[in-house]
């Protein structure tokens, strides 16, 4: 891996050259030639380091002048690392005007001195270590590389397929596993739950298999209960139990005593049949397991454990008869190739893959029946165009090479050289998380960026951008899976075996984690700082992470911190030693109150991400704005009513995030200091409605989730320039006079094509004279937002019509909302928009009766007659139809016999659910349009009398109109 931090101190070494020329950095002199000769040295070791590191494989001596590259590497970046410290810190500290003046200059200037010196000593030295490293590589006659130019394809081709929907090969086995856990196994009866175990090599697809089974229709069904716990590297069984209880009972229980939990975990499964998977389960394991095991006896008869496990004595151990036992083969060259072949050729035609089929079953049967490696190897293929390079592949030396370790490593090792250095590290890098942790993405890739390890050609913007796109790159090679969204929040996982990997990159050297997932009390927290000896932690140079804050003093060159879930007295005031730090994360970390922030942790001028999330802040500290550098600031679910008005210091935040934090009321004056601000993260901030002047001069902004206007809130002109706003948006507006149009106005929001979902909420309030209703229309009608959004909901407009704008522009509108539209009596013709798949109408309480311009159907029945082809089409893609709390919503008028029976019309043809809802009045259902609407599988009808009794069943008059569509349910109740 040396490779990768070569490059990243090559970069560095350039930007300081830069500097130099621009004379911002004149604070260290003398080095002018030891810094120009490291960079061209690096940059001429950087040409070798394919050849060197290829075989450095098998020749140890190659290997060693490897490891004395990269550490010398890394002392430079450390080195480069202290200048520029020391320049931020200066411009912080340094000279005040005479009156403020606490410290003498002369002080100043000497440890200005000092520091100069000590600089200038340390890259000398670094120097001398380059020469002997220079020298050493002349004896190896390295091959130097060529010039690569990047491909495209490797920028576009990204994710779609990292996951395989379809499994290959596995249908006997699942079938099988399923039928040994739904059969009643004999003399269940008396032993309550009984274990059958999955066995295979890593890799293998034990746990693809388990999910399958876990997920089956059948297992569903028969099981009240299911629970999924990771053993692999839980080795605390207070969290196991725990974990069991909270998928049990929904709910975390609030005790710590395994006894107490065991006791609590028996009464919560007593007369459940359940299904618990425990996955990945180690011979450590083992010993603690008869405890949990007896508890779970509790369980109703039928209840079943499965369990995956490379290791046939651990089955036995866990209670798994020999019948009981499924081992997992592996899978035929056959089904290898075929699982290869979906994946490489995902986006060639048919004709272009010939060619690679011989070539391609020879590769597959090196995957030795592994699924992890097939999957691996066709990512890897996706991205080579030419059989040579498919040739390439199957000869390649890394076939043969003896010392890897793990027997999947050769197909990693395959894919892993195909990365550029940085996207090598950045993979490596997440060796310091647990097995099975989940990843969240966004903040993986600032730890990235905190470690230097993303590059943007010198455009600070772009550097989210690289990190995405590595990412994205490492996901389309098979390195990351079990992708899941939440609440906004992007999160992956590795497989154990990838894991393994990218720890045997790091050579085994012992590192810390970042986090110890759920939580850690006093007593493990100083069992840490135990096991991790002074000699381990400096390692720390390469590892660069941590968890426990009793070594702070032994990290000074740590770059990435997260303490979030350790139970600290108090932050430690020696944190500003740190002063490599870049990315700092103290969520959720409610043992220290605002206060006892030391101010020493505003001296970590390299910070560029902080995480202050969730810790009851009331106030935030005024020396927050001694963080310069800042490009990411998480302030969200905290307690505070204002910001200091220092925050607007932090010139190069791109990021601020406020979500949540319910007492905010105001920002201060000077927002427009926040020139690079791009995400200004304020949903769910319930009282901030106003925003000072100069927002209007972010014109990089591109997230804002809420935005007030009108009186006593914000002028609606603010928004007029922000015309890269994205994503979701919601705005409430307030109508009070006339003014309130011309705001409108200048909002302009057709022209912020970027914005997807927009919300309307209107706080109306005018009066019901014409002059009124007139400011209400003008108003809406200059809400006009751009053509190619996405979401629609508006929500208590008093207007008595909808502005055309509706049906006439928004072309991709796929959701359309309205809540609490209480004055508009009819709804505009709907039916033409072409792409809508959701409806939703709420508390429409003067609409009487729905029409036929409601579908958007125009056409004469001669024009039905005289023409072969489809003339009528309404609602072409609506999929869901839901109409509730329209109180005086007494018709909805038929569709004709002829439409009905003619094939040129085409009404709902894509509707599957309609709901009907607390809609008193209404008599009857259009029978025909409902007919006609082929594709409909659900129809609920509640709180609607009328309705209820005329299609009650085998009772009301009308109940064997609807006995088409497979599911109905009635209720007089909300169901």
């Amino acid at each position: 891996m040396a490779d990768a931090i070569v490059s990243i101190v090559v970069e560095q070494l350039a930007d300081i050259i830069r500097k130099q020329i621009q004379e911002e950095v004149n604070l260290v002199r003398g080095v002018k030639k030891e810094i120009h000769y490291l960079s061209s040295e690096l940059k001429a070791i950087r040409n070798v380091l394919d050849d060197a590191e290829r075989r450095g494989y098998k020749e140890k001596t190659i290997q060693h002048w490897l490891n004395k590259l990269e550490d010398t590497s890394y002392d430079i970046a450390d080195v480069l690392d202290e200048w520029n410290y020391a320049i931020l810190k200066l411009q912080i500290e340094g000279p005040k005007p005479k009156v403020c003046r606490l410290i003498p200059s002369s002080c100043l200037c000497f440890e200005k001195v000092t520091f100069r010196r000590d600089i200038a000593k340390k890259i000398k030295g670094l120097k001398k270590r380059m020469d002997m490293i220079v020298e050493e590589k002349a004896r190896y006659d390295f091959i130097i590389a060529q010039p690569v130019e990047p491909r495209k394809s490797d920028r576009v081709k990204t994710t779609s397929l990292v996951d395989v929907s379809e499994i290959q090969g596995r249908a006997a086995d699942k079938d099988a596993l399923v039928n040994n856990l739904i059969l009643e196994g004999a003399g269940q009866e008396e032993r309550g739950s009984y274990v059958v175990s999955i066995v295979g090599t890593g890799g293998i697809g034990k746990t693809t298999l388990a999910q399958l089974v876990y997920n089956d229709d059948e297992v569903t069904n028969l099981f009240r209960k299911r629970i999924w716990v990771c053993v692999s590297d839980v080795s605390d069984e207070v969290k196991i139990v725990k974990g069991i209880i909270e998928q049990v009972t929904v709910s975390a229980p609030n005790l710590n005593e395994l006894e107490s939990l065991l006791k609590n975990l028996a009464d919560s499964v007593s007369g459940q049949k359940f299904l618990l998977v425990l996955d990945d389960v180690w011979e450590e394991y083992c010993t603690k397991w008869e405890p949990l095991k007896n508890s779970l006896q509790c369980g109703d008869p039928g209840s079943k454990i499965l369990v995956t496990t490379r290791s046939e004595r651990v089955a036995r151990m866990m209670g798994s008869a020999e019948n009981e036992m499924h081992h997992l083969g592996q899978l035929s060259d056959k089904d290898c190739w075929t699982l290869m072949r979906r994946i490489a050729f995902s986006d060639k035609r048919e004709e272009e893959c010939e060619k690679f089929e011989d070539i391609g079953r020879k590769i597959a049967n090196k995957c030795k029946g592994l699924p992890l490696a097939a999957k691996v190897l066709g990512s890897l293929l996706r991205f080579k165009d030419g059989v040579q390079e498919w040739e390439n592949v199957l000869d390649s030396e890394i076939w043969q090479l003896e010392q890897v370790e793990v027997e999947l490593f050769p197909h990693l090792f395959l894919s892993y050289n195909e990365l550029s250095p940085a996207m090598k590290r950045c993979f490596s890098y997440c060796a310091v998380f647990p097995k099975d942790f989940r990843m969240d993405v966004e903040k993986l890739i600032k730890m990235w960026m905190a470690q230097g390890y993303l590059s943007s050609g010198g455009n600070a913007d772009d550097l989210e951008l690289t990190g995405k796109e590595y990412f994205d790159n490492l996901k389309a090679r098979s390195l990351f899976q079990d992708f899941e969204e939440s609440y906004g929040t992007n999160s992956c996982k590795m497989h154990d075996i990838v894991h393994d990997f990218a720890q045997f990159l790091r050579k085994n050297k012992r590192h810390t984690n970042m986090e110890d997932v759920d939580g850690i009390d006093g007593a493990r927290t100083k069992e840490l700082s135990q096991v991790c000896d002074p000699l381990l932690v400096s390692q720390i140079k390469v590892n660069r992470s941590l968890i426990t804050l009793d070594i702070l003093p032994l990290s000074h060159l740590l770059k990435s911190l997260g303490v979030r879930v350790l139970e600290c007295a108090e932050l430690p005031t020696e944190i500003e030693i740190l002063t490599h730090l870049r990315y700092l994360d103290l969520n959720r970390g409610r043992w220290w109150p605002t206060q006892d922030f030391p101010q020493t942790m505003f001296k970590l001028y390299n910070l560029e991400t902080l995480y202050l999330s969730d810790l009851e802040l009331r106030e935030v500290p005024k020396e927050i704005g001694n963080l310069i550098r800042l490009r990411h600031l998480d302030l969200s679910k905290n307690s505070m009513e204002e910001l200091p008005e220092t925050i607007y210091n932090l010139h190069h935040l791109r990021t601020l995030n406020l979500a949540s934090c319910h007492n905010l009321e105001k920002l201060p004056e000077g927002i427009e200091g926040l020139v690079n601000l791009k995400h200004f993260i304020n949903e769910d901030t319930y009282r901030l409605n106003q925003f000072p002047r100069g927002l209007e001069q972010l014109t990089s902004l591109r997230t804002l989730n809420k935005f007030g206007s009108g009186r006593g809130w914000s002028k609606f002109g603010y928004l007029n320039k922000l015309d890269k706003l994205s994503g979701d948006i919601r705005l409430n507006i307030r109508i009070d006079d006339a003014e309130d149009v011309i705001e409108s106005q200048k909002a302009e929001l057709r022209n912020k094509r970027h914005i997807q979902n927009l919300d309307i909420i209107f706080h109306d309030e005018l009066r019901d004279t014409e002059e009124d209703e007139s400011i209400r229309d003008d108003v809406m009608e200059a809400l006009q937002p751009p053509l190619n959004l996405s979401s629609l909901k508006i929500v208590e407009y008093h207007g008595i019509k909808f502005p055309g704008w509706i049906t006439s522009s928004l072309n991709h509108l796929t959701n359309l909302e309205f809540h609490w539209c209480c004055f508009c009596w009819t709804l505009p013709p709907l039916g033409k928009l072409p792409c809508l798949e959701k409806l939703h109408v709420r508390r429409m309480e003067r609409l009487h009766f729905l029409g036929r311009e409601f579908l958007g159907i125009t056409s004469s029945s001669d024009d039905i007659n005289a023409s072969l082809q489809p003339v009528v089409i309404g609602f072409p893609k609506l999929k869901e139809l839901s109409i509730s709390w329209c109180s005086e919503w007494k018709e909805w008028e038929d569709i004709t016999a002829e439409e009905e029976g003619s094939a040129t019309v085409s009404i709902m043809p894509c509707l599957k659910k309609l709901f009907i809802r607390s809609c008193y009045r209404l008599t009857v259902l259009p029978h025909r349009l409902l007919r006609k609407a082929s594709s409909l599988q659900y129809l609920e009808i509640s709180r609607s009398p009328l309705l209820y009794n005329r299609y009650e069943d085998t009772e009301g008059s009308d109940w064997k109109s609807l006995t088409h569509i497979p599911r109905v349910e009635k209720s007089e109740y909300y169901l």
